[in-house]
């Protein structure tokens, strides 16, 4: 095992910087954790990076088969209309933790934040409540965490292949092995041996997997070379109406890397990715490389010899893409049945919450895309499915609309613990329990707000509302474009109807609708873009 030192910001630097009993939040305020009555509970939090509901079996039959990923569905409830708040994964990472929507927890974007890990988050309630904490693999927020009693980070994305992790003390180790397998071990290994076995504790699993550019592990590269995968019937999506959709630069025709995406590489070949990918691939030893090289150099002599273009090119990259994606999702559907049967095998199953979602959703190849980013359903949508502890009986659907802002409440709720006013996001306890919810549970929607631009992949930045029918967005900043969909009759969001006539009382009502959620959660973007009555 390598060693080597990570230079980190002072102001980062450290480790747990919080009291028992009593922490700060970033007002400087104390925030003191209260605890209830009711019997604390386990919690298993299983995230993974960019995996989509079309990909996961159990919300989507048609490209893979995940069952372990379903056992907890099929075990527990699967939400059928779970969303994020900002799909990027530093932002809802943030949003998860917090509690908060972007601009409360203050990381609105990648590229220009820094997340302020003394501020509140729900590990440091259960902390402070009792609890044994410990986080595994990505946090992706600029920082190091604080809050959790154990944690071993990836630095930034992580790597698939001998991945580096800085520990606690601020070393820099270098693992050897692939991803996944190394982050569930090491859980499972604190699991094990690590924590107080008296104490109830909350354990975050947080995968880089299935974050592009979908290295496999080696011994899964040969699957689904013989499946051809259904070509999404918004594939060739024009975007007519849509202003900013056909702004952005994720196309897979236009910017699916040929070498950094698809493992294209040639001697003579060029991107301005190569050097990022030949980094990645470097990291293999030397069996591994021999191995990864002898399965893709026969599928690049066939590609450089077929010489594709237009549309023979395009289905062609989709192919590779879809096949390797679904590779990186195997091993993760693999990694989550290992931490199942430890559970099952070891008697916590009765007293756990497992949990598993991912931090946005996945365009594959819907609208002729990669990538996440927008409001539209693909993205906004997140797999989220819970297998629930003895006594919480509730089982199959969840048709009630929840976003990752409620995971903080929900989990602080269910482990008896006081949930903070300051907290925006609504806990989804009662669902989980089967209790009765008087009225409709979210009566304006969900609320989105992405910040990103000018960044990867041109996304414009937005906001906007979406409700069990109709989905009203504005991008904004250097453009002006409203948009409105009627989601029961255009679920592939192709139809804008902002501005037809006969959609007058609809569009007063959804703007109505976004008002309130943006004076709910006080976000200052309604004082530049006010919206009137």
């Amino acid at each position: 095992m390598k060693k080597s030192t990570l230079i980190l910001p002072a102001v980062v630097a450290g480790g747990v910087a919080v009291t028992a009993g009593t922490m700060l939040n970033s007002c400087g305020t104390s925030a003191k954790a209260e605890k209830t009555e009711r019997e604390p509970m386990n919690i298993v939090y299983i995230m993974t990076d960019d995996h989509t509901a079309q990909m996961m079996s159990a919300y989507d039959t048609r490209h893979i088969e995940t069952p372990n990923l379903d056992r907890i569905a099929n075990d527990g409830v699967k939400f059928t209309n779970s969303y994020v708040a900002n799909s990027l994964s530093g932002p809802s990472r943030a949003c998860m933790l917090t509690g908060k929507h972007s601009h409360k927890n203050g990381f609105t974007d990648n590229t220009n934040c820094v997340f302020d890990a003394s501020q509140p988050i729900f590990p440091k309630y259960l902390g402070e409540a009792g609890y044994e904490t410990a986080i595994f693999g990505k946090w992706h927020l600029e920082s190091l965490p604080q809050g959790f009693g154990t944690w071993e980070i990836v630095p930034g994305q992580g790597d698939y292949y001998n991945p580096r992790f800085i520990e606690m003390n601020g070393d820099t180790i270098v693992e050897q092995g692939y991803l996944t397998n190394i982050i569930t071990d090491k859980s499972l290994d604190w699991l094990e041996n690590k924590r107080d076995k008296n104490k109830p504790f909350c354990l975050l699993i947080h995968h880089k997997a299935i974050h592009r550019n979908w290295l496999p592990d080696t011994a899964d590269l040969a699957l689904y070379e013989d499946k051809v995968f259904e070509l999404p019937e918004t594939f060739y999506d024009d975007y007519e109406g849509r202003e900013a959709a056909g702004l952005t630069e994720m196309r897979i025709f236009d910017d699916l890397d040929l070498i950094y995406d698809l493992k294209m590489d040639s001697p003579d070949s060029t991107s301005r990715l190569k050097q990022t990918y030949l980094d990645y691939v470097g990291r293999m030893n030397p069996d591994e490389r021999a191995k990864f090289e002898a399965f893709y150099q026969p599928i690049r002599d066939d590609f450089f010899s077929r010489k594709l273009e237009g549309k023979e090119l395009a289905e062609w990259k989709y192919q590779r893409y879809m096949r390797d994606y679904a590779k990186v999702v195997k091993s993760l559907d693999d990694n989550v049945g290992r931490v199942l049967d430890y559970l099952d095998k070891n008697g916590l199953l009765d007293n756990t919450l497992v949990v598993y979602t991912s931090d946005q959703g996945f365009y594959m190849g819907e609208h002729g895309w990669f990538d996440k980013r927008f409001m539209y359903e693909e993205s906004l949508n997140t797999p989220l499915v819970m297998m629930l502890p003895k006594g919480m009986d509730r089982k199959g659907e969840i048709t009630e609309p929840v976003q990752n802002i409620d995971y903080a409440p929900t989990f602080l709720e269910l482990a008896g613990v006081k949930v903070p006013a300051d907290m925006q996001g609504k806990s989804f306890a009662p669902l989980l329990r089967g209790d009765k919810v008087e009225g409709e549970w979210r009566p304006d929607g969900i609320y989105y707000h992405f910040y990103e631009y000018p960044g990867e992949h041109c996304v414009r930045r937005h906001y906007g509302v979406r409700d069990d029918r109709y989905k009203l967005m504005h991008f904004y900043n250097d453009i002006d474009q409203w948009e409105l969909y009627d989601l029961q009759n255009d679920p592939n969001e192709l139809n804008n109807l902002y501005g037809k006539p006969g959609y007058e009382e609809v569009t007063k009502t959804m703007m109505g609708k976004l008002k309130r959620l943006q004076e709910q959660y006080d976000d200052p973007i309604r004082e530049k873009y006010p919206i009137k009555d």
